[in-house]
């Protein structure tokens, strides 16, 4: 049994002589992991690298415009009662002239209507007079003036006016058009007024200088009315209209 221990006691020995050098080879740094290796795993654990952005890109939105006619057009009225600017109607121009004719129209998108018995319609027929816009009465249009052209004139002027057919008149043609008027504005100039001065005080100039003219009421004012001639001749001639505001407008 000693002779036997012996070699034990030796094998021991050395087991224990190579776990210490083992240790100092691991703590020396000769047997120490690669973490050169290992170190981009463990980075790509800490940073998950560069961020993503993603644009979201919304949806075409549904277009909620309503169109510029629907505020003309009143809903749930009467499809003939509506005016032009809600409605499309087919043109007949075999119609005759100033005859009764009858067009076949249809409602415009976003409009809501209704027919006699109040049941909701989209295409309908319209009865009205066979004629262009130009050619309506001056009471179905409107049109723009003029403070330029001389309304008190011989022969009277004429100036050149946009009209639009009013919204609830149907027509042919063009709804816009010029037309040649005669020129009617006013200044504010009143013709009772002018024809009372002139028989008062027409002696002094007092018309002339209401109406604007200047350098005819000096002249009578310093001749005392043309010595009573001139003053006679301005009431004639402002009592029948011929002589009016130094401005050109009509009186009121």
């Amino acid at each position: 049994m000693a002779a036997a221990a012996g070699p034990l006691r030796e094998l021991c020995r050395f087991c224990r002589v190579l776990l210490f050098l083992s240790q100092f080879y691991v703590l020396s740094g000769g047997g120490s992991l690669n973490l050169e290796h290992s170190q981009p795993l463990a980075q790509s654990i800490r940073d998950p690298g560069p961020t993503r952005t993603f644009t979201v890109v919304p949806r075409a939105a549904e277009s909620t415009d309503i169109p510029p006619y629907v505020m003309k057009c009143p809903s749930n009225g009467l499809c003939s009662r509506l005016p032009a600017d809600c409605v499309e109607c087919k043109t007949n121009f075999s119609c005759v002239y100033g005859k009764p004719a009858t067009f076949d129209c249809t409602v415009k998108p976003s409009i809501t209507c209704v027919d006699q018995d109040l049941k909701y319609q989209k295409s309908f027929v319209i009865n009205m007079t066979c004629r262009f816009c130009w050619q309506l009465p001056e009471t179905d249009y409107e049109c723009s003036n003029s403070t330029s052209c001389m309304a008190v004139s011989c022969p009277r002027q004429r100036y050149t006016a946009n009209c639009t057919v009013r919204d609830h008149v149907h027509c042919l043609g063009n709804r816009t058009f010029p037309k040649m008027l005669y020129c009617n504005w006013t200044g504010g100039y009143k013709w009772s007024t002018a024809l009372a001065l002139s028989i008062t005080l027409g002696g002094f100039g007092a018309d002339r200088f209401y109406l604007g003219q200047w350098r005819e009421g000096l002249g009578k004012l310093f001749s005392f009315g043309g010595l009573g001639i001139w003053t006679l001749i301005d009431v004639l001639l402002i009592g029948v209209g011929y002589v009016g505001p130094a401005d050109g407008s009509l009186y009121i």
